[in-house]
C-alpha cells in the first residue's frame, strides 16, 4: 500500500491531502470561486497556480495529491510539477477514471463531464493517465461509484483492475450521492479470485453530510485506506456563509471556519487522509491548521447539530452552479 509511506512522516499535516479539482480546470461548483481565481483562468495561469499550491503543500508536510481525468488538466499539471521536482520521492499520487472532461476549457460549458464506468472507458483513460503520470501513479480510483454503477458488477473490468493491482497499482473507488454507504458496502464485497479488489475508498463526509460514516468505519476495519473528500461541502462551510454554529466555534478557537470543518473530519478514527480543495495558498495554509485543532465536547456537540438529511444535502449540492 503506497499510503504506508505516510507512516514515517511525523508532521501533523501528513494526513491532509491536496485535491486538484478546483484548480485543474476553469469551472467548478465550489462557492467563492470567482473571488478565488479571478478572471485569468488561462491554462498557464492555472498551471502556475497549481504548481504554487503543490510547492506550498509539500513544504508544509502534505504528502498525498489527488487528481482525476475529469479535472481538466490536473494530471498534466501534477505531472509537470513532479518532473520539475525530481527530489520529491516521498509523496503518494492518486487519480481517478470514469468521467471524461468535456468542457473544452470553458467555465460556461453546457456539460462539463460525462460519466462512463465501462471497461472501454477504463482502458482509454488508463492509457491517458499512463502517458502523463507513468510510474509515478500509485492509486487509480473508479470515480463516483453509486450502488447502481456497472463498475461494481463488471467481472471483466474487475479482472483488468486486478491485473493492474498485480503490477503494483493500488485500486480504489470514490463515491457520491445519498446512498454512499450502500455503494461502499457493495464495493467491499467485490473480490477477484477470492481476494478483495479495492484497497482504498474516497467518500464525501463533512459536518453537514455524515451518512457514510458507519460504512467508512467498516471499510477501515476491513483494511482499506479511507480518503475523505468535500470536507468543506464545496465551500458551504467556509467564510461568512458558513452556518452560525460553525462560525461561533471558529471565533472561540481563533481559527477559520475551514480549519474547524476539516478538524471535525480529521478526528474520525477511520479517516486516513482528508483532502483540502484549496484554490489559493492562503486557503491551504488556513486548511492545514485543522491538524492541530482541539475541539471540546461542547463544541463538537454544537457542530453535530449541523447534520442535514442526505437527500436534502445532495439535492442542494446538485443545484450548485459551475463558476
Amino acid at each position: 500500500m503506497p499510503f504506508a509511506r505516510l507512516a514515517s512522516v511525523t508532521t501533523p499535516t501528513c494526513h491532509i491531502g491536496l485535491g486538484l479539482a478546483a484548480v485543474g480546470r476553469p469551472g467548478y461548483i465550489n462557492l467563492g470561486r470567482d473571488h478565488d481565481l479571478g478572471e485569468n483562468r488561462s491554462v498557464e495561469a492555472l498551471r502556475t497556480r497549481t504548481h504554487e499550491l503543490l510547492d506550498a503543500a509539500y513544504a508544509q508536510g502534505v504528502r498525498y495529491f489527488d487528481a482525476a481525468r475529469s479535472y481538466g488538466r490536473s494530471e498534466e499539471f501534477l505531472a509537470g510539477w513532479l518532473q520539475n521536482r525530481p527530489d520529491v520521492d516521498d509523496v503518494v499520487i492518486g487519480s481517478k477514471w470514469g468521467y471524461t472532461y468535456t468542457a473544452d476549457w470553458s467555465a460556461d460549458a453546457e456539460r462539463h463531464e460525462v460519466k462512463d464506468h465501462s471497461l472501454a472507458a477504463y482502458e482509454r483513460q488508463r492509457a491517458e493517465t499512463d502517458t502523463l503520470l507513468g510510474d509515478r501513479l500509485d492509486l487509480y480510483q473508479i470515480h463516483s461509484v453509486t450502488p447502481q454503477s456497472p463498475a461494481l458488477t463488471d467481472k471483466e473490468l474487475h479482472a483488468r483492475l486486478a491485473e493492474a493491482a498485480a503490477r503494483g497499482i493500488t485500486v480504489g473507488f470514490s463515491t457520491s450521492g445519498p446512498a454512499q454507504a450502500d455503494a461502499i458496502r457493495t464495493a467491499l464485497a467485490v473480490t477477484v479470485d477470492g481476494e478483495p479488489l479495492f484497497r482504498t475508498v474516497q467518500s464525501t463526509y463533512n459536518a453537514l453530510e455524515t451518512s457514510a460514516g458507519p460504512a467508512l468505519a467498516e471499510a477501515h476495519d476491513a483494511g482499506l485506506t479511507v480518503i475523505v473528500k468535500e470536507g468543506m461541502a464545496n465551500g458551504r462551510l467556509a467564510g461568512p456563509g458558513a452556518p452560525e454554529a460553525l462560525r461561533a466555534v471558529a471565533e472561540e478557537t481563533g481559527l477559520g471556519c475551514d480549519a474547524i470543518a476539516l478538524a471535525v473530519v480529521l478526528r474520525q478514527p477511520w479517516a486516513g487522509v482528508v483532502l483540502s480543495g484549496a484554490a489559493t495558498s492562503a486557503q491551504l495554509a488556513s486548511n492545514l491548521h485543522a491538524a492541530v485543532v482541539d475541539l471540546t465536547d461542547d463544541q463538537l456537540s454544537r457542530l453535530a447539530g449541523l447534520v442535514e438529511e442526505p437527500r436534502a444535502y445532495w439535492e442542494r449540492r446538485g443545484q450548485l452552479p459551475w463558476h
